[in-house]
């Protein structure tokens, strides 16, 4: 685990080109508390080459090496992807809870074997605890995910209800994706969760990434962690 288990964090996801990844990444600030994401969008159009100039630029802004999730929504060849993505740099890679348990199994195996974190999206799993249930090794972060498209519906939540029952049962940290708010985020922290992912509020104003971050980071410094 290349996370440490008792800090809260804020992942970044970044879907916009790679010039302009680039001059969002220049205006963040160089904290460790921030994770960037290579978006999935962003890893169809660039590759393995994105994760490099992402990984590159971001730990370059900090002075160490930075933390990069590579989000492959892996549904198949575990291996395949998942080397592709610490070749490139990724400390951490994400399957998609959907996924055959073969290939779950064989995607966190080799996130052990590559030394990267494994997160698994629960994104459309209404009992992301069953999956959990029948793996052979629990991968290091579960997200719990309302899927872009699904904002639209107002029914659908981001399942907070799910964190209590899977942190009681398992020492395991818990990513939260599907809120944009200074609100939402809050709340994910509130609700016990590790990491909140933001992506939209980046995506539609990335010129401001420096205020956007630093507003979103005051809420760790509210649970005290500086």
């Amino acid at each position: 685990m290349l996370l440490n288990r008792h800090q809260k964090y804020l992942q970044i996801a970044l879907n916009r080109s790679l010039h302009e990844v680039g001059g969002m990444i220049s205006q963040l600030p160089a904290s460790q508390f921030i994770i960037i994401e290579a978006g999935t969008t962003f890893i169809k159009k660039y590759g393995r080459h994105g994760i490099v100039e992402i990984n590159y630029l971001w730990s370059n802004r900090l002075g160490q090496p930075g933390y990069i999730v590579a989000d492959l929504k892996c549904m198949d060849r575990g291996f395949t992807e998942v080397s592709m993505a610490a070749e490139a740099g990724a400390k951490a890679a994400t399957c998609l809870g959907l996924a055959p348990i073969e290939t779950i199994n064989e995607f966190i195996k080799h996130c052990k074997q590559l030394g990267i974190d494994s997160m698994l999206d629960m994104m459309n799993i209404e009992f992301p605890f069953e999956v959990l249930q029948q793996l052979k090794v629990l991968p290091d972060v579960v997200v719990l995910h309302r899927g872009v498209d699904e904002v639209q519906n107002k029914e659908k939540m981001i399942p907070y209800h799910n964190i209590s029952r899977i942190k009681g049962a398992y020492n395991i940290m818990i990513s939260v994706a599907g809120g944009e708010t200074f609100k939402d985020v809050n709340r994910s922290y509130f609700n016990g969760v590790d990491i909140a992912v933001i992506w939209r509020s980046f995506f539609d104003d990335p010129h401001n990434s420096k205020v956007l971050a630093e507003n979103f980071l005051s809420t760790i410094k509210a649970y005290g962690k500086r």
